[in-house]
């Protein structure tokens, strides 16, 4: 590996072009390639073992192309596979876990509200994760299936169908103090959630903290990339979804 080396990172739809603005912006002169699983999503209903299927052939296909670290910018394929991959592979596996320990430092105690799908909420990386902070703070779980469809879909632009299904995760989120984004497709709602949210609801979520640690891994092994000359590739195992991604990630630039 060599710090020319482009960086993997993949999703399983189009949530993480998400994590990859972040990556952008807080590592600009790195290579990355962009990998959405769109023809196999929601990977949130479908079973441990099925996505850990789906992330081992994705990183093998990342390995091919000569990467130098992955990012799962998927809180759901981090809880199934991580683990597995991170033996399997010499480079550097970045996962994604829901941003619990930042929401429970910020007060204690309090009430946390955990958005992400139903399969992130009900493994068991994330019960431990809970059990850590649930003794001073009151932590809700609440799977969101309808966010990751539209924006697979194609409908933030529908505000009215956006507004709904906010809405009727609020209403599961009632009195939280802080509402953590566990998956990286709820980043594009973001914005409207603080708009529809109590002025005191904090949202929180786990991508810069994700880059950081990638930065740091890289730093340590000399492999952050020396030449000002970074560039994204973006590739979806749906093709005819690389224009709509293309779409999303151009929106997220301009909205910073």
């Amino acid at each position: 590996m060599k710090p020319s080396d482009p960086i993997g990172v993949f999703d399983s739809g189009l949530g993480g072009l998400s994590v990859v603005d972040t990556l952008r912006r807080m590592m600009p002169d790195e290579q990355i390639l962009y990998y959405g699983d769109s023809a196999r999503n929601p990977y949130g209903t479908k079973s441990k073992e099925q996505v850990k299927q789906y992330s081992f052939e994705i990183v093998e296909r990342f390995r091919k192309q000569n990467v130098k670290a992955v990012i799962i910018a998927c809180n759901t394929a981090t809880s199934a596979a991580a683990k597995d991959l991170r033996k399997a592979f010499d480079f550097d596996i970045v996962g994604m876990e829901p941003a619990l320990k930042p929401a429970a430092e910020m007060k204690a105690p309090s009430k946390i509200a955990v958005w992400a799908t139903a399969l992130t909420l009900n493994q068991e990386k994330f019960a431990h994760l809970m059990e850590r902070f649930d003794e001073n703070h009151e932590i809700i779980r609440v799977a969101c299936p309808r966010l990751v469809e539209l924006v697979e879909q194609d409908q933030l632009d529908d505000l009215e169908t956006v507004d709904t299904a906010l809405q009727e995760y609020l209403k599961q989120s009632e009195d939280a103090e802080f509402i953590v984004l566990g998956c990286t497709h709820f980043l594009f709602f973001k914005d409207r959630l603080k708009q529809l949210a109590n002025d005191q609801v904090q949202i929180i979520d786990g991508n810069v903290g994700t880059i950081k640690r990638l930065h740091s891994l890289l730093a340590q092994k000399g492999l952050l990339a020396q030449n000002p000359n970074g560039s994204l590739t973006i590739d979806n195992s749906q093709p005819e979804k690389i224009d709509l991604s293309w779409k999303l990630y151009q929106t997220l630039e301009e909205k910073l």
